[in-house]
């Protein structure tokens, strides 16, 4: 279900995936297994790839500035990585908006008390890469099997951060079921995992296309 605005210039809304879920397997199948992985820039410039030298996982949380919903979570992603990243559990923020500045998202890291690192990703190699569809869309990669002396990166996770907002403009005092830090627990506790999706309300991404 998607949320249209009227007006100019509003934010559209997301409630979920508008891909079939046979598909959209499909699709992340592609995230790895040898082929070259999208490169993204951090705020100096410089061309990164964030699922180099995997560690036990890599989330990659897609936001933006101007998104009510993920600027709701700030406080809850960065409890996440305050949590998990002595645990060997690498978080970044990505930025997927072409028209935000590093100026505008070294502010928007301060407003939020943000302290993870931030990427941009103004040409959607990464979004295009794994499929991101809202924010704030959280992604998991854990090391998969090695290729070329290395491990490559295998998707486990896709999907919102947690059950808090249950429709546009309706969101619960507490989340109920919290779906990125189960999946981390599960992971670092050394359970089997395989790839989850869960349906997500924000702002689509292709909007900013």
């Amino acid at each position: 279900m998607i949320a249209q605005s009227h007006h100019p210039g509003m934010i559209r809304f997301a409630s979920r995936s508008s891909m079939p879920s046979a598909l959209l397997a499909t699709a992340l199948a592609l995230c790895g297994c040898g082929e070259p992985r999208a490169e993204v820039l951090d705020l100096e410039g410089r061309p990164t790839d964030p699922l180099v030298s995997m560690p036990a996982a890599v989330v990659l949380i897609f936001t933006r500035t101007d998104c009510p919903i993920s600027n709701r979570y700030a406080p809850e992603v960065q409890r996440l990585h305050e949590k998990f990243t002595s645990r060997d559990v690498r978080f970044y923020l990505v930025y997927p908006n072409p028209d935000v500045t590093v100026p505008q998202i070294r502010k928007h890291l301060e407003d939020y008390s943000y302290t993870m690192t931030a990427l941009r990703d103004p040409r959607h190699r990464l979004v295009d890469t794994v499929r991101a569809t809202f924010t704030p869309e959280a992604v998991v990669f854990v090391p998969g099997a090695l290729s070329g002396g290395r491990s490559e990166p295998r998707l486990v996770y896709k999907g919102r951060i947690d059950d808090r907002f249950v429709d546009f403009g309706k969101a619960r005092p507490a989340a109920t079921t919290r779906d990125l830090e189960q999946k981390l627990e599960a992971i670092l506790s050394g359970e089997p995992v395989s790839l989850t999706t869960t349906p997500g309300i924000g702002c689509l991404i292709r909007d900013l296309k």
